[in-house]
């Protein structure tokens, strides 16, 4: 994928944060219905579609008509929350508003400079509102409702209210309000205003709302508890929706329960399952099919389960560890009860929530003008209606230009760069140049037609289905950046016969099986490693992994790993795996921030292939390769090398080739490109993604 610097700068933290917000908090509950899982299309008059692209929208701004004038008449202005009825009036002595980190972009009429070229708000505003037009929309409508249904009942939510909320979710993660919000800025871009305004005010409404449907029985208590702290089942699984192969393999584990782990290893059809050598999360009380449960909790250790279905699946457990319940001391327990409370009230809100919007949606009249040229017509300047009163399509830019214009502006920055370098070189960008580029994208990720040739619709349905997104945003923000750098580095790269045999060994050598642990300290490593010499099976190895390693998937499954191969890029680790015979234990190795433990298990077999099928693979493979270097050398350079000033993230640099980094302010960075995306690069916020950035590349995958 081809990112700009702050992608790339957030993209790391949020590989490390993923988890911490997933579920972000109680208020973040409602980020969904709040910010577009509302659907309010059947109350509107006409369908919801993406604008009919311009004709030249691959080299210019894709877009639609947009009014740049504010209309007059009588609005709801969902930007100013905090002065009408969708947000509370502050009342009390509230503290004052902090100063802003960045510049809202609805304030500036130049979003950045890119070599003397201008990137202005109405720009900026149309790519916003055509990716996220849809879903702001929904989104604003929703707190319209919520806004209507507070007035109806005489709710009123205080800005004591929702600093009070922000205090308490924070505290729930251990962290000081002003950290909080740093890292609701850097991971969701949310301002203060708006993370206010969007999510904690519309969550503390709803729950005022609905306070009478979501009391917690004692009973809903006690099944909670049950599942939480109560017995549990340590099992491994193997599940498959094929009945008569579900019937042999249960055949075959009863027979030889030893290789329950390499039978749901081959032939589970859950990835998830097969890849963990069937460990799957202990099984607990009251939290799937009662049937699983009941049968899961009567088998004793090593004892396998008779066939079980569960909807159109098919189960095979095999019982580890009946697990006591936990005991909660009295002291313990209100602090326990009061998390189980809560946690109970949020579930069932999220239910509320969803009743609540359909109900009001129902109750209201909403007219869905947004990309609908006949009614766009005949309400100018408006995108929706709700009873009668209109959200004007400036109100929906600016709430797009306020939520994801920092990310959006990164990308056509990008694009910009891009588009001046073709311009430099005289090099245009076709329709036919466009086409190919799809269908190599098809070709290279295995969809082929019975003929041989690309499938490019199976393709361009696969690519977008993610993200519901058009194929036209598709085009703009993955092909068109591919063929662009393309163009611009040359298509040509050289292959060696060093590297065809080294992507040989790789792809279809011998492997190297073994157990590993895997330490976060050395001192720790080295009382391990000596209880390991002190007893050399594979068996007392795996214990230790069980109970010592802090990687993951080698703790759940006795150590086990991916085969070893060569030139994976860790050639201290390739060169001590390789060294190793079966039943032998390697030495401790230092990589990284980590202390690993290997015991090897064996070898594995070449793969027998046709050398020249195997060649002409590979050669695509290491051209591909090859080509995703040059072209991600080329744009870090037009990158450094370009003078750009973004007035919204307020950075600057000079464009002096050989500046130092960090010389003048902030300059900008980027990342590696991966050309012609896969899924998931058509709603890239920063706007530019390469064609094929997030599907794995290689031959195909052979059974060893």
């Amino acid at each position: 994928m081809l990112m700009t610097g702050k992608e790339t700068h957030r993209s790391a933290a949020s590989a490390r944060r993923r988890q911490f917000f997933a579920a972000v908090t109680s208020a973040g509950l409602f980020a969904a219905a709040l910010l577009g899982a509302g659907d309010f299309g059947s109350q509107a008059a006409a369908q919801n579609t993406r604008p009919a692209p311009v004709p030249n929208r691959y080299q210019g701004a894709p877009g639609q008509p947009s009014s740049t004038a504010r209309p007059n008449g009588s609005v709801v202005p969902a930007q100013q929350v905090p002065q009408n009825q969708i947000a509370p009036r502050p009342t009390g002595n509230a503290p004052a508003a902090q100063a802003p980190i960045r510049p809202n972009p609805t304030q500036l009429q130049v979003m950045a400079v890119v070599n003397g070229e201008q990137i202005s708000q109405a720009d900026l505003g149309r790519e916003c509102l055509w990716r996220f037009g849809k879903e702001v929309l929904e989104g604003m409508v929703n707190r319209h409702l919520i806004a209507e249904a507070c007035a109806e009942k005489q709710i009123v939510i205080t800005t004591a209210d929702i600093d009070g909320e922000i205090e308490r979710i924070a505290s729930k993660f251990g962290l000081p309000r002003d950290r909080w919000m740093q890292l609701l800025r850097e991971e969701r871009g949310y301002s203060e205003a708006q993370y206010k305004r969007e999510i904690v005010w519309p969550m503390l409404a709803l729950r005022k709302l609905s306070a009478d449907q979501t009391e917690v029985t004692q009973e809903e208590m006690q099944k909670a508890f049950d599942s939480e702290f109560g017995p549990k089942v340590k099992a491994l699984l193997i599940v498959h929706s094929d009945r008569k192969l579900i019937d042999q393999l249960h055949a075959h584990v009863a027979a030889k329960p030893e290789t329950f782990r390499e039978m749901s290893k081959q032939h589970s059809d859950d990835p998830g399952v097969a890849s963990a050598y069937g460990v799957i999360p202990p099984i607990r009380r009251h939290l799937g099919d009662a049937n699983l449960e009941q049968i899961a909790f009567s088998l004793k250790p090593g004892q396998i389960s008779p066939v079980i279905q569960v909807a159109d699946k098919y189960y095979i457990l095999k019982c580890e560890e009946q697990i006591a319940n936990r005991v909660i001391s009295p002291e313990q327990m209100p602090l326990v009860d009061a998390k189980l409370r809560e946690r109970l009230k949020e579930g069932k809100l999220r239910g509320v929530a969803a009743n609540f919007f359909e109900t009001m949606a129902k109750k209201a009249t909403i007219v869905n003008i947004y990309n609908n040229p006949e009614l766009a017509k005949q309400v100018p300047g408006a995108a929706a209606t709700i009873n009668g009163r209109p959200i004007t399509t400036q109100q929906l830019t600016d709430e797009c230009l306020s939520r994801y214009g920092h990310e959006v502006l990164e990308g056509e920055i990008s694009r910009k760069v891009l588009g001046q370098e073709l311009v430099k070189r005289k090099a245009t960008i076709t329709q036919s140049d466009l086409d190919a580029e799809i269908a190599r994208a098809a070709d290279m990720y295995g969809m082929q037609k019975p003929d041989g040739s690309p499938d490019v619709d199976r393709w361009l349905k696969q690519v977008t289905e993610q993200d519901k997104a058009p194929v036209e945003l598709y085009v703009r923000d993955a092909v068109w950046p591919s063929v662009a750098l393309k163009k611009i580095v040359g298509s040509q790269v050289v292959i060696t016969e060093d590297d065809l045999q080294k992507a040989y060994e790789a792809n279809y050598g011998e492997r190297m099986e073994v157990l590993a642990i895997v330490l976060g300290d050395q001192r720790q490593a080295q009382k391990v490693w000596e209880m390991a010499r002190n007893n050399p099976t594979d068996a007392f190895f795996a214990s230790l992994a069980e109970q010592y390693s802090v990687e993951p998937s080698s703790r759940s499954n006795g150590g086990k790993v991916p085969p070893i191969q060569k030139h994976s890029g860790s050639p201290e680790l390739e060169k001590t795996a390789f060294s190793l015979q079966a039943g032998t234990m390697s030495g401790i190795v230092a990589l990284n921030d980590q202390f690993i433990i290997l015991r090897c298990l064996g070898r594995t077999r070449p793969v027998a292939v046709d050398p020249q099928i195997a060649r002409k693979e590979l050669t695509k493979d290491l051209e591909e390769k090859k080509l995703r270097v040059k072209m991600s050398t080329e744009f870090d350079r037009l990158l450094r090398t370009s003078q750009i000033d973004n007035y919204v993230a307020g950075t600057s640099q000079s464009g002096r080739e050989g500046m130092a980094p960090g010389a003048g302010k902030g300059p900008l960075q980027s990342s590696g490109v991966s050309p012609a995306g896969g899924p998931g690069a058509v709603r890239s916020l920063g706007g530019v993604t390469p064609t094929a950035g997030t599907m794995p590349r290689g031959p195909a995958p052979t059974k060893r």
